[in-house]
């Protein structure tokens, strides 16, 4: 299996009207780890996946999917 881990963070952080380095700050991560989370250059860790659904207040599962 060769699953491509796609997100919609940017679109989320849109709408909230949030920077890289805002929502960095409000989960506690660096703005890189914010960056490359969201270019599919990093899996983040299943932590920064729930403090992100958290501060987003959806499932985890509107915010990362595989595609396969």
């Amino acid at each position: 299996m060769n699953s491509q881990l796609d997100n919609n963070i940017a679109k989320l952080r849109s709408k909230r009207k949030v920077s890289q380095q805002q929502l960095a700050d409000l989960i506690g991560v660096s703005r890189k780890t914010i960056s490359t989370v969201e270019t599919g250059r990093f899996t983040p860790s299943v932590v920064i996946a729930l403090k992100l659904a958290r501060y987003f207040e959806v499932p985890v599962e509107s915010i990362f999917a595989l595609d396969e």
